[in-house]
């Protein structure tokens, strides 16, 4: 039996369910969780810290993610079937129950020095939010970014959260010497529909003043206007490229709404909760993009979507950047020719 459809103060997911590697002969508690759920952060012991990519469609070999799990809730988190890998669900698990990486910076550290590393930029925030609200305490994020400035090393991050104006020291510094570039990713700007769809993560307003405040810092700034949901929030998405445009971005992209593994359900039920007379039209929109399928993998086409209403999506993308002279010139190379690896040994570097 289903856990009941509950809407809670402050989360997304209306579910629990469990993760896809639950064993068939293991119960899984789906009792109703309390209407108030709070937030549990657990410290996880890594092993390593860089992950490498692989991906033909995703710009970047290298990744770091302080954080497992996101307090932001997002409902539309590609990254929630992660949780699956600890045990737990990628629903309200996924935002309520959070891990943070003890030892980030000695990892990084330690992995920089290495006689076989080869730098490239290292992206933070690929999986979940590197600002989601425990950074302030834990503050993984920052002393990361301290060791990749101290090394000369860049980086770049992908944010919806406020929190990265507390870092602008470090970036403006890093921005000077081309070392940095910053993604903010704005899904909406209706701040009620933000409520719903991203329940912990910063106001359109707030994610608007981080454009201006790093592009004044002379941060490179591009808009991932992420995800464009059908008949949810597609039609605000020439008055998104508009406002990011007047707050200072130079560039910007978007994704179509990806549903992998355990999303589906969770972003189903959400529909059927916040947009009940909706949401079949939503799906069917969703399937139309996906050969009749809730998602796809294959590479291109997962960011992309296709068929007619993924070719209308590109074309009115086209020409609203075009108004609004977004996407004029290419996207800053970073210089990877500054890097020097630490020093371990404590004593100065005569050289």
């Amino acid at each position: 039996m289903s856990e009941p459809r509950k809407i809670r103060p402050g989360r997304g997911a209306t579910l629990n369910l469990p993760g896809r590697f639950a064993g068939t002969d293991v119960e899984r508690d789906l009792e109703a969780v309390p209407d108030s759920v709070a937030t549990e952060v657990r410290p996880e012991r890594a092993r390593s810290i860089i992950a490498i990519n692989r991906s033909p469609d995703i710009p970047f070999e290298q990744s770091i993610n302080p954080y497992r799990g996101c307090e932001h809730g997002c409902i539309y988190c590609y990254a929630r079937p992660s949780h699956a890998y600890v045990d737990l669900s990628p629903g309200l698990d996924f935002e309520s129950i959070l891990f943070y990486k003890q030892d980030a910076a000695r990892l990084l550290r330690e992995t920089l020095a290495k006689k076989g590393y080869r730098c490239s930029p290292i992206n933070i925030g690929s999986n979940t939010d590197p600002y989601q609200p425990i950074e302030k305490k834990y503050r993984v994020t920052r002393e990361c970014l301290e060791v990749l400035a101290e090394t000369h090393h860049p980086v770049t991050l992908i944010t919806k959260g406020s929190l990265i104006l507390r870092d602008l020291d470090i970036l403006a510094a890093m921005a000077r010497e081309r070392l940095v570039s910053v993604s903010v990713s704005l899904t909406t700007l209706d701040a009620n529909l933000k409520r719903t769809l991203e329940p912990r993560a910063a106001s359109p307003q707030a994610r608007l003043n981080v454009i201006r405040e790093l592009t004044a810092a002379g941060v490179p700034v591009t808009v991932l206007v992420a995800p464009v949901i059908p008949a949810v929030n597609d039609s605000e998405l020439e008055r998104i490229l508009e406002a990011v445009a007047n707050a200072g971005a130079r560039w910007a992209a978007y994704i179509f709404l990806r549903l992998p593994h355990e999303v589906a359900p969770l972003f189903k039920d959400w529909l059927e909760a916040h947009m009940p007379m909706r949401a079949a039209h939503v799906m069917s929109l969703v399937r139309q993009s996906r050969d009749g399928r809730e998602y796809s993998s294959n590479f291109g086409e997962r960011m992309r979507g296709k068929g007619e209403y993924a070719e209308m999506l590109r074309k009115r993308f086209r020409i609203a950047c075009r108004r609004h002279g977004l996407n004029e010139e290419p996207w800053p190379t970073l210089d990877e020719t500054r890097f020097r690896p630490p020093n371990l040994s404590g004593q100065a570097d005569l050289f």
